[in-house]
């Protein structure tokens, strides 16, 4: 199977789902902390445009700083580079877990989406 890097955060029931899920498929997934390692705003930048989602999908909206900061009302008025550059100064904006094999990438865990993606991987 190939070697998958997850950014996740260990105490986030979703992240440990997902980390169990993509074992209990034969993966071994390279660990990154997330709030202690955050992606670089050029990590990002090819994480975003290799899963074809729009930068907004790569927050974590539930996230207390996303609400203090008040981006739901600020997002809309920042450029793509300005949202990346933010989410890069931040892993607790940053929506987790993040899948790549490099060449894919999944965000959150949806156990349907993981068996399209990373079943076979």
């Amino acid at each position: 199977m190939s070697d998958l890097k997850v950014y996740q955060y260990a105490k986030c029931g979703t992240c440990r789902k997902a980390v169990k899920w993509l074992e209990a498929q034969g993966h071994e997934p390279e660990l990154i902390p997330i709030f202690d390692t955050p992606p670089s705003e050029a990590e990002l930048t090819d994480l975003i445009q290799k899963s074809g989602l729009e930068v907004k999908k790569f927050f974590n909206t539930s996230g207390e700083v996303y609400k203090e900061q008040q981006l739901k009302d600020k997002l809309p008025g920042l450029s793509s580079e300005e949202q990346i550059r933010l989410l890069a100064s931040n892993g607790r904006l940053i929506k987790r877990p993040i899948v790549t094999d490099g060449h894919k990438v999944t965000v959150g865990f949806k156990e349907d989406m993981y068996e399209q993606e990373w079943n076979n991987a």
